[in-house]
């Protein structure tokens, strides 16, 4: 069978402006319009001349006049109508390339965002879909409209004479010519200026969202270098790049215009011949001298056809990222047990697998606490019964349907989850907390912030409840911020709780305040917790201990300190931590 042949970036693009197709013809018709009209005075000058040469009136000149100043005004409006469609569609268009592209970060998997730097999903999100604005808004009604009627010029200078048209396309071919030198390399040329320009993001991002620990450590001069070598690295590219293309841009910008350089010698020759009329011969001078300002414009576009392919395909490999996948349909479903029924998963083919056959139930209403050593698994297992992954062997199952035969909005709804980084928005707090039920009412909102302990220090904030949180909840410690994550997922009031070490970095104080907390989140539901601290899960149903991927142990705490050696060293270790603190 043949492989589909892969559509042209300008097909996809035309694709992602579906719904403003209408919009765009009737752009590049206007700027087709306002081209032609600005040629108008030309044929207008072309006109006069052959009416002094034989003996025409001056009303017959003024009219000529007349006519070229309302293609001039016709220029103007026609082009300005045509720049406002244009802009208007294609800003319809990017917004909905970028409520695409976000819509499709929610359902792809969650180690595709994570093996991702930000600054790579900030370049693709912001600066090439804005990238793509010259082309749609320019590129497609000027440069059709800039070639399209100097073409249309060129065939009536040959149907004056095919010899001075010939003539008149001397100079254009050439400067062409050397100007496709630098087109041939242009596209490779793009794409190294992509990719230092990703390391550069990449280094800023770094830099700044790391600058605590950088002054911390007093690693500010490492770390800035990496910074300003990036930054160096990117304007030395763009630099030799350019110097390099300046040669070839030169030349045809200064052979392009110089039309006349071969029309007036030919032009001469024939006319002295007598096989070239004079009036013949002032027209193609003049509308000569109006052929090269469109091409010229034309060819200001000729780098948006070469970066096309890059800024689309950028965007076309998160929009083409495999997802989740999940049905429409909702799921009949039998409870909220979970089970896993031996499951296996890799993050990266190269990477190997790193849980190996593990196999669980989870009643509904119960405790269960996952430990072991740091990168042993428990975290993955966590994520992968909140859905943020699929298995890559066996299934888990919640209410006996499979995950991947429910809808991730209707799963959603099942599972809170709460870590020890919970992101808040740069929002005010009321807005972080209502993001665990928009339809809340603001009384829902502020009591769930008291059920979570967070009523009293908000009400001490400058603003209250309206106080902005800051990017990532910056304006907050990390108790304040943990607190309003638990009082988000209490206003959710899902069935299905998971604490992903969620008081690892709270100092005491805050902790014994956010453990009641959840205490009150989790009354009566589901509660799968990582706890760093095994004093606070001795109570649990049952408690999992992973360890290189594999279930150790599994069971209560008494059972399991007679029965698994992992779990008897890590709660002996505790109690000497403890007491160490003690």
């Amino acid at each position: 069978m043949k492989n589909e042949k892969e559509p042209s970036p300008f097909a996809v693009l035309w694709g992602w402006a579906k719904g403003y197709h209408a919009a765009f013809a009737g752009a590049v018709v206007l700027a087709v319009l306002g081209v032609a009209c600005g040629m108008g005075p030309y044929f207008c000058v072309a006109a006069i001349l052959r009416l002094l040469l034989n003996g025409g009136s001056l009303s017959e000149c003024l009219l000529w006049c007349l006519v070229a100043l309302i293609g001039y005004a016709g220029k103007a409006l026609f082009s300005t109508l045509s720049t406002v469609l244009s802009h208007t569609a294609t800003y319809h268009t990017l917004r909905q390339v970028r409520k695409r592209l976000l819509a499709k970060l929610s359902r792809v998997p969650m180690g595709t965002i994570l093996d991702t730097p930000s600054g790579q999903y900030k370049t693709t999100i912001v600066d090439r879909v804005e990238g793509m604005e010259p082309t749609l808004a320019h590129l497609i009604p000027e440069m059709t409209s800039n070639i399209l009627v100097p073409l249309a010029i060129a065939v009536y200078i040959f149907v004056l004479d095919w010899r001075m048209g010939i003539a008149s396309l001397v100079t254009t071919v050439a400067g062409m010519a050397i100007a496709s030198q630098s087109g041939k390399t242009y596209a490779v040329r793009w794409q190294g200026a992509v990719e230092v320009g990703q390391r550069m993001a990449n280094a800023i991002v770094e830099y700044v969202g790391g600058i605590q620990v950088v002054k911390a450590f007093s690693q500010s001069a490492g770390s800035y270098r990496r910074y300003s070598d990036a930054v160096r690295e990117n304007a030395q590219y763009y630099v030799d790049w350019m110097t390099d293309n300046q040669k070839y841009m030169a030349s045809m910008q200064a052979i392009v215009p110089s039309v006349l350089l071969p029309v007036l010698p030919v032009g001469l020759l024939l006319w002295s011949g007598g096989t070239l009329e004079t009036s013949v011969f002032l027209t193609v001078i003049i509308l000569t001298l109006g052929l090269t300002g469109p091409l010229l414009a034309a060819m200001t576009f000729v780098d948006e056809l070469a970066v096309v392919g890059t800024n689309v395909g950028e965007i076309s490999g998160i929009l083409d990222a495999p997802e989740l996948e999940r049905p429409v349909r909702e799921a009949v479903l039998d409870g909220a047990s979970i089970s896993l029924d031996h499951v296996s998963f890799t993050y990266k083919e190269e990477s190997g697998e790193v849980l190996h056959d593990i196999s669980l139930k989870i009643m509904p209403g119960t405790v269960t606490a996952l430990v072991g050593p740091s990168g042993s698994g428990k975290s993955t297992i966590a994520k992968l019964i909140a859905g943020f992954w699929d298995v890559s062997g066996g299934r888990i199952t919640f209410g006996g349907a499979d995950l991947r035969s429910i809808p991730m909005e209707q799963f959603n709804r099942q599972i809170a989850y709460v870590s020890q980084d919970n992101y808040l928005f740069d929002r005010t707090v009321r807005e972080n907390i209502r993001m665990g039920r928009p339809d809340a009412t603001d009384e829902e909102v502020e009591r769930a912030a008291e059920e979570a302990g967070c009523g009293a220090f908000i009400r001490g904030l400058d603003r209250g409840y309206d106080t902005v949180c800051g990017g990532g909840g910056g304006h907050l410690s990390g108790g304040e911020k943990q607190r309003i994550s638990i009082a988000r997922a209490m206003l959710k009031d899902a069935p299905v709780i998971i604490l992903d070490e969620a008081t690892a970095s709270i100092d005491p104080e805050n902790e014994a305040v956010i453990q009641k907390a959840i205490s009150r989140l989790t009354k009566g539901k589901t509660l799968i917790v990582i706890a760093h601290r095994l004093s606070t899960i001795t109570d649990a149903d049952q408690i999992v201990v992973v360890e290189d991927g594999r279930i150790a142990g599994l069971g209560r705490q008494e059972e399991l300190l007679k029965t698994c050696p992992l779990y008897a060293k890590m709660w002996e270790a505790h109690l000497d931590f403890r007491d160490r603190e003690e």
